[in-house]
C-alpha cells in the first residue's frame, strides 16, 4: 500500500534533526542521539480544517522510496530520513495520529535494510492483554503458569535477525516495561519461568499515537525507557498535510483493492481534498473501499456521487465543533470555506463549486462579493 502526504501553502517545514540527549535529560545516562522535529515532541493535534494559501505553488516530483511514493515536502524529508536509518541499526520511533499510516512506514525501513531477508515481527502493545503482555513479548517455558502447556517463542526471538516493530508501544502496561528495557539493553531474554537468557539480534521500531512525554510527566511511562526507545524521532503528518499526495494515494489504494483500472476525475479529487480526513489514511482507504461498491458494472469511472458516505452530516459537525466559530459572522466564515476550497481546487470554479454544494453562478457572484 502507498503513502503519501503534502504540504499546504507556506506551512514551516518539518525539518528533522538529530541531536545529542544530555545526561541529565537521561537521568545520568550515557547518551547517544535523539531524533527530533523542529515541533519538539510529538502530541495529538487538535483537528483543524485545511487552510492553504489561495496563491498557486508548484508541485515537488514524485519521488520513490521502497513502496512509499510521495511528492509532498513533509513526507519527502519522512523518506530522507528514512533512507538515512535505513543504512543503520539505530532504534526508530515513530508518531503521529491514529490511521496516519506509521505501521506501513515502519515495514518499508524494514524492507529497506539489510535486515529486509529476516522477519518483521508486530507486537501490537495494545491488542494484548495484560496478563498475557509478559509471555507474548519475552515468551514462556513450559509449565510457566497455568495453561502453558508447551514453550513458546516470544516476540523478541521470533523477531531474531530482523525486526521487531511495537505497535503503540504507549499501552505497554507499566510493569512490564522494565523487563522491555532490559531486553533492549543487554540484547537478551528470559521467558516467563526459564532460567537461562538468550540472545536476541534484532533492531526494535516502536510507534505511537500518545504524547509519551507528558506520559513520562505523568508517571505512566518510563522515563529511561522513553530515551531508550526514541533514539530517533520521526514525526508521520496526517493525511490533511499530504494533500499533493492524494492522487497517487488514491491510485495505491484502488490498485489494493483491485480496481486500478477506475478513473478518478479532477471533480472526484476536489471532494476527496476537501475532506478534513480525521481517521487519515485508514478512513481512505475505507471510503475508496465504500465508494467502489457503488460504482455500477461496466464503468470505470470513480464519481463524487460514489463518495456519498465521505461526509455525513453528524460528521462534519464533529470536527466543526473542534474549530472556533463562536462569535465569527457567517459571512467570515462563508469567505474563509470559499478561498481554501478555491486553493485546494487549483482555482477551478466548477471543482470548487462541487465541493461545496453550490451553482457555479452561486460561486461566481460569492467569489465577487468578497473579492476573491
Amino acid at each position: 500500500m502507498e503513502l503519501a502526504n503534502t504540504a499546504e501553502g507556506e506551512r514551516p517545514s518539518r525539518t528533522i534533526q538529530v541531536g545529542v540527549v544530555s545526561k541529565e535529560a537521561r537521568g545520568g545516562e550515557t547518551a547517544t542521539c535523539e531524533q527530533a522535529t523542529n515541533r519538539g515532541s510529538w502530541a495529538p493535534p487538535r483537528l483543524q480544517a485545511p487552510a492553504p494559501s489561495l496563491r498557486k505553488r508548484p508541485l515537488e516530483p514524485i519521488r520513490s522510496f521502497g513502496h512509499l511514493r510521495a511528492r509532498s515536502r513533509p513526507m519527502l524529508e519522512v523518506m530522507d530520513m528514512l533512507q538515512r536509518f535505513a543504512q543503520t541499526d539505530v532504534t526508530v520511533a515513530f508518531f503521529g495520529e491514529t490511521g496516519a499510516g506509521k505501521d506501513v512506514i515502519a515495514h518499508v525501513l524494514h524492507e529497506q535494510s539489510a535486515r529486509a531477508d529476516g522477519p518483521f515481527v508486530v507486537f501490537d502493545c495494545g491488542a494484548v492483554a495484560a496478563n498475557l503482555a509478559e509471555s507474548e513479548l519475552l515468551g514462556h517455558e513450559r509449565g510457566a503458569f497455568t495453561g502453558a502447556v508447551s514453550a513458546h517463542a516470544g516476540a523478541f526471538e521470533r523477531a531474531h535477525g530482523g525486526t521487531l516493530f511495537l505497535d503503540e508501544v504507549g499501552e505497554l502496561p507499566l510493569d512490564l516495561q522494565p523487563r522491555l528495557l532490559r531486553a533492549l539493553e543487554s540484547r537478551k531474554v528470559r521467558r516467563v519461568g526459564g532460567k537461562t537468557e538468550r540472545h536476541i539480534d534484532v533492531r526494535v521500531v516502536a510507534a505511537s499515537n500518545r504524547d509519551l512525554r507528558a506520559d513520562v510527566s505523568a508517571g505512566k511511562f518510563r522515563e529511561d525507557l522513553f530515551f531508550r526507545l526514541a533514539v530517533a524521532v520521526i514525526s508521520v503528518p496526517p493525511l490533511r498535510e499530504r494533500l499533493d499526495d492524494l492522487p497517487e494515494l488514491v491510485r495505491g489504494l484502488l490498485n489494493d483493492l483491485g480496481r486500478k483500472d477506475l478513473q478518478v476525475n479532477d471533480a472526484t479529487h476536489a471532494a476527496l481534498k476537501a475532506h478534513p480526513w480525521p481517521g487519515n489514511v485508514r478512513e481512505l482507504k475505507n471510503v475508496l473501499a465504500c465508494a467502489v461498491a457503488f460504482v455500477d458494472p461496466g464503468t470505470n469511472a470513480l464519481e463524487p456521487h460514489h463518495l456519498k458516505l465521505l461526509r455525513p452530516a453528524n460528521d462534519e459537525e464533529s470536527w466543526l465543533e473542534g474549530l472556533p466559530l463562536g462569535g465569527q459572522a457567517l459571512e467570515r466564515i462563508e469567505r474563509v470555506a470559499i478561498r481554501q476550497t478555491m486553493a485546494q481546487t487549483d482555482g477551478n470554479k466548477m471543482n470548487a463549486a462541487r465541493a461545496l454544494g453550490i451553482a457555479v453562478s452561486t460561486l461566481y457572484e460569492k467569489l465577487k462579493r468578497y473579492g476573491l
